[in-house]
């Protein structure tokens, strides 16, 4: 690639069309070495791992739903610039607007690694639409982000810690999305992890998710104990409050997105929502590399 800019660098100087190539010879180089020096960071045993993502709205009911929906979206564009295969494992749908919880299953190499920057609480300041008087709201959702479990990985799951209970899958306004009890919530008793599953019309299916869901968690609970990190892990799951933000989204009454752990920031809001996060991806782990 550098052989190919240096020949066609020595032609364009009286070439237009081959000075037009040059410039996107010149891009694509330029993606491929940042792309490059992102991997050199991505040095944990878990890095190269897919990932299982998940968001909940914080207190403030329809407000944070539907900016958990954003968010949501968010990380779907991501991945479709990334070219990352995402599929919804479990959304509950907010009660007017938004969602309640979602959980996405994300393949792709070093979807971890990349996606680990976006485990906290997420702060979204903006006039409100939901508000006919037009005043200005502060919502609150989280996001975590776990390693997905392989078969090279052996989780003990003792099927006497577990307690499976179904219901019926329902989607906006309490419609059910089929008649059956095919949803499935799985408790780990031991560690007072919950996981569901209602994406599939497939019991058995919701089941295979929801089990693959509870391995990553159990997973990210086991190295936390074997790292000595339960204190730094009780303290990311903060309350979902002021103050405990890693990121601010101000879209009134100016427009910034701002990474409180890297002070990396935009102005353009509209090409973070719409999945542009590389550059907070890169300095998080820049900044935890330093």
């Amino acid at each position: 690639m550098l052989g190919d800019l240096q020949t066609t660098a020595e032609l364009a100087a009286e070439d237009i069309e081959l000075a037009q190539e040059l410039k996107k010879t010149h891009a694509e180089f330029a993606k491929q070495l940042d792309d490059f020096e992102l991997r050199t960071l991505l040095s944990d045993r878990d890095d190269p791992r897919d990932a299982i993502l998940s968001i909940h709205p914080g207190a403030g009911g329809t407000e944070s739903q539907d900016w958990a929906q954003m968010l949501l979206r968010l990380y779907a564009r991501w991945c479709e610039r990334e070219g990352f295969a995402a599929d919804i494992i479990d959304e509950q749908a907010g009660d007017e607007a938004g969602i309640k919880s979602a959980t996405l299953e994300i393949k792709g190499d070093y979807a971890y690694g990349y996606l680990k920057s976006e485990s906290g609480v997420h702060r979204l300041v903006r006039i409100s639409p939901f508000d006919s008087n037009q005043r200005r709201h502060t919502s609150f959702a989280s996001v975590f982000v776990y390693p997905e479990v392989g078969e090279d990985i052996e989780i003990d799951i003792k099927p006497d810690d577990l307690r499976i209970d179904t219901y019926r899958a329902s989607g906006a306004g309490g419609q059910h999305v089929n008649k059956t009890s095919s949803a499935v919530r799985i408790t780990h008793e031991p560690s007072g992890i919950v996981v569901q599953c209602q994406s599939e019309r497939s019991q058995i299916k919701n089941r295979e998710s929801a089990m693959k869901v509870l391995r990553a968690r159990l997973y990210q609970k086991a190295r936390e104990e074997e790292d000595k990190k339960l204190e730094e892990y009780a303290k990311s799951k903060k309350k979902i409050e002021w103050g405990s933000q890693i990121r601010s989204y101000v879209f009134h009454p100016y427009n910034l997105v701002k990474d409180h752990r890297t002070g990396f920031e935009t102005s353009d809001t509209t090409s973070v929502m719409d999945g542009d996060i590389d550059g907070f991806i890169s300095a998080y782990l820049n900044w935890k590399g330093e």
